[in-house]
């Protein structure tokens, strides 16, 4: 066996043939190890970095999250691979979300707050006109539009009863006055009577009992010319009564203003205003149109910033291109459950010369950032 040359073939031995394809095979990293590596440690540096920032900046500006949360998810992951250092993606994402060192404060700019509403125009001094007596239209001095003064004619009516009876009342007065004339001479003469029996009676030239018959006539003549001071005084009250009765059938204008509403006719018989049971009863309406107002609805949830006096501005649908001011004059005592809104009512500065009552509207109240509104 000394001499002999031993030959192995290993395709003939299968043990050394597995034993040398063992020996040809080498683990290497994946190569995807290094990467994630590198992304965990950026993402890292990252994180230490806006918390880092975060911190000095607090005081004058917050982060926004949501920018950086948007770059985590978008950015960062668009780019796996990326080989930029730690330190250029924090400063890419400072750029991003617009920060600088020392950050900026951002002024919080707070609109205005407004009240809205709408209404109408509203006259509070109207007042339909009806006649106190009944009686015949004769005569209208007015037409629906006119303005009128305070005790204008408006409408004159005639009836004959008031008429005879404002005579008779003066001729029952003028009764009276005779009747009181004469129970005044009546009196002079009893006053004379007594006195002239009285300085007789001292001188003993007459009796007691021509005394006492003086006084008791002019007792008498006293008190039938204090009835007649009565009866005269009845009579004027007659008269009194006659006469504003008559007076009454000229319809005068008890305010100034104008004429809204027109009902009467010539001719017409009207019924006194105890008998008047319909508006469309009375003889016409009059409204004093210099002193209107507007009530508004606004919504409730504003009734904590309305006070009287508050200035605003409103504008009529007539007259959209002329805007005036307003100042809420009072509140209403009650809310709408219905709608949810409180009546204004605002008090007219400048408005258009054409305003009418019943005109639409709209107000608007300006509030400051505190909630009040402006004066």
């Amino acid at each position: 066996m000394g001499g002999m040359n031993t030959h192995f073939d290993i395709t003939n031995n299968p043990g050394r043939a597995r034993l040398e394809a063992l020996k040809s095979l080498s683990i290497h990293p994946l190569p995807e190890a290094p990467q994630a590596t590198r992304r965990l440690t950026r993402r890292l540096f990252l994180l230490l970095g806006l918390a880092a920032l975060a911190a000095g900046s607090a005081a004058s500006l917050a982060i926004d999250w949501q920018t950086v949360i948007t770059l985590w998810s978008t950015g960062f992951a668009a780019h796996p691979t990326s080989e930029a250092p730690a330190e250029q993606t924090v400063a890419g994402v400072q750029a991003r979300v617009g920060t600088a060192s020392p950050l900026e404060p951002i002024a919080a700019a707070s609109p205005a707050r407004e009240v809205t509403g709408s209404g109408f125009v509203v006259a509070p001094r109207t007042t339909a006109i009806y006649a106190k007596y009944e009686g015949k239209v004769t005569a209208i001095a007015v037409r629906p539009g006119d303005r009128v003064a305070a005790g204008a004619v408006l409408v004159t009516l005639e009836d004959t009863g008031a008429r005879f009876a404002l005579e008779t009342a003066e001729v029952a007065r003028r009764q009276a006055e005779l009747v009181v004339a004469a129970r005044g001479i009546d009196l002079a003469q009893a006053q004379g009577l007594q006195t002239r029996t009285e300085v007789l009676g001292l001188r003993g030239a007459v009796s007691r009992q021509a005394m006492d018959d003086a006084r008791t006539a002019t007792a008498k003549a006293a008190n039938a010319q204090e009835q007649a001071e009565q009866a005269l005084a009845s009579a004027d009250l007659a008269l009194h009564v006659a006469e504003e009765r008559v007076a009454a059938l000229t319809i005068r204008a008890p305010f100034a203003g104008t004429v809204t509403h027109l009902e009467a006719h010539l001719d017409d018989m009207v019924l006194a205003r105890a008998d008047t049971v319909r508006e469309s009863q009375s003889l016409l309406a009059l409204t004093d149109t210099a002193n209107l107002f507007i009530d508004a609805d606004v919504a409730e949830t504003a009734i904590a910033a309305l006070r009287p006096g508050l200035n605003g501005q409103a504008v009529l649908d007539g007259f959209p291109d002329q805007p005036f001011a307003v100042s809420i004059a009072s509140l209403a005592p009650v809310v709408s459950a219905e709608k949810g809104t409180i009546t204004l009512r605002l008090s007219l500065s400048h408005p258009p010369a054409g305003i009418r009552p019943n005109m639409a509207a709209r107000i608007r109240l300006t509030l400051d950032p505190t909630g009040e509104a402006t004066r």
